[in-house]
């Protein structure tokens, strides 16, 4: 069974988008959201899956609404207020080239557009020009979900040394496509990266702002092997618009490096953008712990 919150309002713990698989041998997969309401639903599940299809009629897909507060229509047993509304499908043998197709989709990081419907379980091309996920309800119980899946934001980091692979090891299992660029091609640290979907070897920083697009979608992380690299960097990048824009290093170097670029007549407001230095306060120190904080500094900027 796949259940898919189709849609989510107030303080709802389950958001459009998210999944849960419940397979006829007990295994659970994802989630819609924790606690009372998932588990009702996946006892559900299991109920349904328990007897075959024909049982219902032939029926495979069913919604269900959700109020989490006391004495709602539809009850979900939690308290916190909001309501959403869940897809319930079963996934029959007719279903498994949509869901090879997912899979092989997500595998490679290529944007591809689901559709529910009560008939029809489908994957094609991404349809642009709308959210992410789109829910109207036809009639009790007709409707029409669509979710265009595959990585929504680009992550570029300069340089490949060790943060970098942790920052990568992380970013892997989140929303993000993962670019390297390097000018070292001998580094260990690049040959041991089996997280980033790409790593480009470049002759210098000099010409950086030809590998990396503008963008809402970009986000941009430099940790060169020294400060005059750095510098290089944030030059050719200056007048680029990102969603996120870090600079790795000392709190003493960076100040120096951006009181250079003022005095020099970059302009105050957008070096004001550059984060440094990079990732919330957590008193890091090993290559894991800062990748940790870059981490979290990103998803608060990409989630606000």
């Amino acid at each position: 069974m796949l259940l898919v919150v189709a849609e989510s309002h107030g303080s709802s713990p389950g958001r459009a988008g998210y999944k849960m698989a419940v397979a006829a041998d007990g295994e659970l997969v994802g989630s819609i959201g924790g606690g009372v309401m998932e588990v009702k639903l996946v006892e559900q599940s299991r109920a349904a899956l328990s007897e075959p299809p024909a049982v219902a009629g032939g029926l495979t897909t069913a919604l269900i609404e959700q109020e989490h507060r006391k004495n709602a229509e539809h009850p979900s047993g939690m308290i916190c207020s909001g309501r959403q509304t869940v897809i319930m499908r079963r996934l029959t043998h007719e279903d498994a080239k949509t869901v090879d197709g997912l899979i092989t989709a997500l595998e490679i990081k290529d944007a591809v557009s689901l559709t529910i419907t009560q008939n029809d379980f489908t994957v094609g091309p991404p349809k642009g020009g709308t959210p992410s996920t789109k829910f109207e309800k036809l009639s009790e119980t007709d409707f029409i979900y669509t979710e265009n899946l595959g990585p929504k934001n680009e992550l570029y980091i300069m340089g490949g040394g060790h943060c970098a692979l942790a920052l990568s090891e992380i970013a892997s299992r989140l929303d993000f496509r993962i670019s390297i660029l390097d000018d070292r091609p001998e580094l260990n640290t690049i040959e041991k990266n089996q997280f980033a979907d790409e790593i480009t070897i470049i002759d210098g920083y000099e010409q950086i702002g030809d590998h990396i697009p503008d963008g809402d979608g970009i986000y941009v992380v430099v940790m060169t092997l020294g400060y005059a690299t750095d510098e290089i960097v944030i030059r050719s990048l200056f007048e680029r618009d990102f969603k996120y824009f870090g600079v790795l290093g000392s709190k003493a170097k960076m100040k120096t490096l951006l009181f250079t670029l003022e005095n020099e007549g970059f302009d105050k407001d957008r070096l004001s953008r550059i984060r440094t230095p990079i990732g919330v306060h957590i008193n890091s120190r090993t290559p894991e712990e800062i990748a940790i904080s870059i981490a979290a500094e990103i998803i608060s900027v990409k989630n606000s």
